[in-house]
């Protein structure tokens, strides 16, 4: 024995062993007055712990869930308990996968505890509503907030895409009224091109939160002056040569669109395009002309209009019986027609066959203006008017007489005759 205690590693290792017996005795010592042990069994209660339900998104929909929250009562082990509190891990999960719409009560089950920790949940049910989501196709409008630069206009807006899907439980997609963004085109010169957020609203203009796709779409605001889209004249000069005729003229566009201030677009009623002269022109001809502007009109859409002039051989025709039209009589004066007697002409007209075969007396007028004649004879010019692309057939200038007197005198004159 003397010998060992001589020995300096004996003594080392005999000394290690003292020391850590001496640390375990402390220690145990320390754990006695805290009153506590890893052995001991321990329950503890967590409340308003919330619900993680699991279920299909995109076809369904939990509408209710009562409750939402749920306390749970823990037993076990101190550190397995402790390690559940310390930890964020674990769930009260409701498993929806595997039933359909409608209303459910379900059983909640714990999720991510250890096994050595017992749970209890309270309540163990909850009673779920579950809807169905519907898809709706819903046109997008577009609000145009603010006003343009003076003398300009915001136009149409243009959107892309113009529709959205909407994805929502049938109760929510019947609230929806549309699906609106705005943009502002306050002091704009140019056209204004912006993404623009969209919103559900329903009737009563309420936001509705809906699954939207897009959410947000593409869209650009014109911006112009004033205008409108108007007939387009054109105005045809000279005549086919003897023995020819126009048959039809076609134009296209047959409207134009003349842009301006507001006060010239306003008073337009019709835009006077070009003037096409087809004197002496045989057969038919196909012209591109360019639209003048003209009374302070900035703009024209489109710049140029095609023109085709149909001509063909002219037949001539008489019509008989055309009645003389007086206009301008005098309500103190009696006016009448002398000559001819019947106040009647017979006159030959020319033009296309397709015209002149289908031609009236009633599409003639005949007028004899008297304004501003004295009483007596005059032998007056007759103004004709003809259909379009209709012309007398003989260079000839048509005439008539009438004779203007007194009401007094005419019926003086009717008593002499009539005694």
């Amino acid at each position: 024995m003397d010998k060992w205690l001589r020995n300096t590693n004996v003594v080392r290792i005999v000394a290690l062993v003292i020391s850590i017996l001496l640390w375990v005795v402390v220690h145990m010592e320390e754990t006695n007055i805290s009153g506590s042990s890893p052995l001991r069994q321990r329950e503890e209660t967590i409340n308003n712990v919330a619900i993680t339900t699991k279920y299909d998104e995109t076809h369904y929909h939990i509408s209710s869930m009562s409750p939402a929250n749920v306390q749970i009562i823990l037993s076990g082990k101190e550190s397995a308990v402790k390690k559940v509190t310390a930890s964020n891990t674990y769930q009260i999960e409701l498993d929806l996968t595997q039933v359909g719409k409608g209303d459910h009560q379900l059983a909640l089950k714990p999720v991510g505890f250890p096994t050595d920790v017992e749970v209890q949940i309270v309540p163990r049910t909850v009673h779920v509503i579950i809807e169905e989501l519907q898809m709706k196709e819903v046109p997008v409008v577009i609000n145009v907030k603010g006003t343009p630069s003076a003398g300009l206009k915001a136009g149409q807006p243009i959107v892309k895409p113009n529709k959205v899907y909407i994805t929502a439980q049938t109760s929510k997609l019947e609230q929806i009224e549309n699906v609106r963004g705005e943009v502002s085109v306050d002091k704009a010169q140019s056209a204004v091109t912006k993404q623009v957020k969209l919103q559900a609203f329903d009737k009563d203009g309420k936001e509705v939160a809906v699954n939207m796709n897009p959410s947000v779409v593409d869209v650009e605001v014109p911006i112009t002056s004033p205008f409108q889209t108007i007939p387009l004249q054109l105005k045809i000069s000279g005549e086919p040569p003897k023995g020819f005729a126009i048959s039809m003229v076609t134009q296209n566009p047959d409207k134009v669109t003349v842009y301006g201030t507001q006060d010239v677009v306003d008073r337009l009623e019709f835009y006077q395009g070009p003037q096409l002269n087809i004197q002496d022109i045989k057969e038919t001809k196909e012209y591109s002309l360019d639209i003048p502007l003209r009374n302070k009109v900035t703009q024209l859409d489109p710049a140029k209009v095609s023109v085709k002039v149909e001509i063909v051989p002219s037949i001539t025709r008489a019509l008989e019986n055309v009645p003389i039209t007086i206009i301008g009589a005098n309500e103190n004066y009696v006016t009448k027609v002398t000559t001819p007697e019947s106040a009647q002409l017979n006159i030959t007209v020319e033009g296309a066959p397709a015209i002149i075969e289908q031609m009236k007396v009633q599409d003639v007028q005949a007028i004899l203006d008297v304004s501003n004649l004295p009483p007596g004879k005059h032998e007056l010019k007759v103004a004709l008017n003809l259909p379009t692309y209709v012309k007398l057939g003989l260079p000839q200038e048509v005439k008539a007489t009438v004779e203007i007197s007194e009401k007094a005198a005419a019926n003086t004159a009717v008593k002499a005759a009539n005694p």
